[in-house]
């Protein structure tokens, strides 16, 4: 029996910690949080609600990482 909740993320079913925000979601995949844009079932979140946000079991995330370059 699973201890924890499964996400999708990125399209990629995944096991985490219950009560993990998606700030410590973004830190456990090692993505720097200045640089990303997260939607949490369709919805784009707040920087300032990364640390609030906690996820919940079955939530889909979407994970867009910045590159600069010219």
């Amino acid at each position: 029996m699973p201890t924890g909740i499964q996400l999708v993320v990125n399209g990629e079913r995944r096991e985490f910690e219950k009560n993990t925000t998606v700030a410590r979601l973004l830190e456990q995949l090692g993505t720097p949080l200045e640089r990303v844009a997260v939607e949490l079932n369709l919805r784009i979140l707040d920087k300032q609600d990364y640390s609030r946000t906690v996820l919940n079991d079955e939530d889909r995330l979407e994970i867009i990482n910045f590159v600069g370059g010219g």
